[in-house]
């Protein structure tokens, strides 16, 4: 597959190029996930996966922080790759690494501590309760491994990279479905076995990507044609040429400015990418109410929601290196470009989703669920299914506008906006639930998708966000 530029290229093929491989990776990590759930429901049985989607809000919530905290990164990291700054860029990676797989350490240590906590306070039926617990326990010990995992993506996709990031997910994937079989299906490991199989499999990736990414920065070093097209770029800031050129040529792994900016982006960041997931979280026991059979087939219809999110989610976060590096360049009117490109690719993927689901919803819950399974399990992932099915554009939208604003650096009417759909999510899902049931939990998805979407596009119409920039070409002290 030819590499596409993200500064020179057509913004569509660009973009595309760059998004299909995130699409596909991500596409196999859902598919993992997917597959835990379908051997657990046809190995262990309807409680077991009733279970693993009682602790599936919470861990989703967890690996989104991952997420949102590497898109912080990835950000700065893009604006620096974009202006030609490679000591910076490299600076920028280190200071990341540090910073959030300290976190994954103390969130970690949270979970094991709180995580038979939060499961009673979500109302998590009783003869769930210690499974839950279980798999909750193993997953927190591995927290740090998969966070890493997560951050390393999002640093090879800020540097224009996302096909190291698929080939990883692909062999973790393929590696967590046998390990899976093995565990659960052979040796009757049961929910311990899914846990230890996802954790050891992304644990394993995540050091691999290590060694890779080391490897790669070393390769801006040595590359020197990349140095002079720095040098070209940079003639406005001989100055500061000169200066990093006479400073020693020791690496510095932390700077707490470089930190700072990626957290004014890397908050709004993990919202955004956790909206689903903590809406999912908060509305847990009102799911939680109506029994172990209903959850079971809500977790079904969720691990679908979770697939088919994805090209969404994707193409949104391939619209935010896309407009970091552009604005690094100093060209917001490309980023406009990529962004009309982004709306008819989003539109696209809305069609396939939406006449799959109502074609297919049907033989898709039963795969999850044994065929002695309760009838509304089997009741529930349909309506939740068929219902969904017409609403994906709002959240490929939300998700492409919400990324030019975080790859600029515009995070105010975006966090805003991301906090109103968590809000209608929530509120619609408890007021609403003892007049609609279960429905309620769904039927509040696309209000909160809609509404993100129409306040994040009317920033994006005003332009402010083209002249926001988190990089500022000046002298380091």
């Amino acid at each position: 597959m030819k590499k596409y530029n993200m500064l020179t290229d057509s913004p569509g093929r660009s973009l595309f190029f760059f998004a299909l491989p995130m699409i596909l990776g991500n596409l196999f990590q859902q598919f993992y996930s997917t597959v835990d759930s379908i051997i657990v429901g046809q190995f262990v049985g309807e409680d077991a996966l009733a279970a693993v989607g009682a602790s599936y809000s919470l861990t989703t919530v967890f690996i989104m922080i991952a997420i949102g905290g590497g898109i912080g990164a990835s950000v700065i990291t893009s604006q620096y790759l974009g202006a030609g700054l490679y000591k910076r860029m490299k600076t920028s990676v280190y200071t990341a690494l540090i910073s959030f797989v300290t976190v994954s350490v103390i969130l970690g240590v949270f979970g094991l501590v709180f995580s038979s906590k939060i499961l009673i306070g979500l109302n998590t039926p009783e003869n769930i309760l210690a499974d839950a617990m279980l798999y909750l326990d193993i997953y927190f010990v591995g927290l740090p491994f998969l966070f890493m995992y997560n951050i390393l993506s999002s640093i090879f996709n800020a540097l224009g990279n996302s096909k190291t990031p698929l080939y990883l997910l692909i062999f973790s994937s393929l590696l967590n479905i046998v390990m899976d079989l093995l565990l659960v299906g052979v040796f009757g490991f049961g929910i311990a076995g899914a846990a230890v199989a996802t954790v050891f499999a992304q644990g394993l990736s995540a050091v691999i990507s290590f060694c890779i990414l080391m490897g790669t920065l070393k390769g801006y070093e040595e590359d020197k044609e990349a140095k002079e097209q720095e040098a070209v770029r940079l003639k406005e800031a001989m100055t500061l040429r000169a200066t990093e050129h006479s400073e020693k040529k020791e690496k510095i792994l932390f700077d707490a400015g470089m930190l700072g900016n990626m957290i004014k982006v890397a908050i709004p960041s993990m919202l955004q990418q956790s909206i689903v997931s903590i809406g999912m979280l908060l509305v847990q026991s009102v799911v939680n109410g109506f029994g172990s059979s209903v959850l079971a087939g809500y977790t079904a219809g969720m691990r679908i929601e979770s697939i088919c999110i994805v090209p969404m989610i994707a193409s949104g976060n391939a619209v935010s290196t896309f407009t970091a590096q552009n604005l690094g360049a100093g060209d917001p009117e490309r980023v406009k470009k990529g962004y009309l490109a982004a709306v008819k690719m989003v539109a696209g993927f809305a069609v396939i989703i939406c006449l799959s689901l109502s074609l297919f919803h049907e033989a898709i819950i039963r795969s999850f669920l044994e065929s002695g399974s309760e009838p509304a399990a089997f009741e529930t992932g349909n309506a939740y299914l068929s219902f969904i099915a017409f609403f994906f554009v709002f959240i490929g939208l939300k998700a492409i506008t919400d990324g030019v604003l975080r790859g600029s650096g515009d995070v105010v009417v975006f966090t805003l906006a991301n906090l109103i759909n968590l809000g209608i999510r929530v509120t619609v899902a408890f007021t609403m639930a003892p007049y609609w049931g279960v429905r309620a939990v769904w039927i509040a998805v696309p209000m909160g998708w809609a509404a993100n979407y129409l306040i994040s596009f009317g920033r994006y119409l005003t332009g402010k966000w083209s002249k926001k920039k988190l990089i500022k070409v000046e002298v380091w002290k």
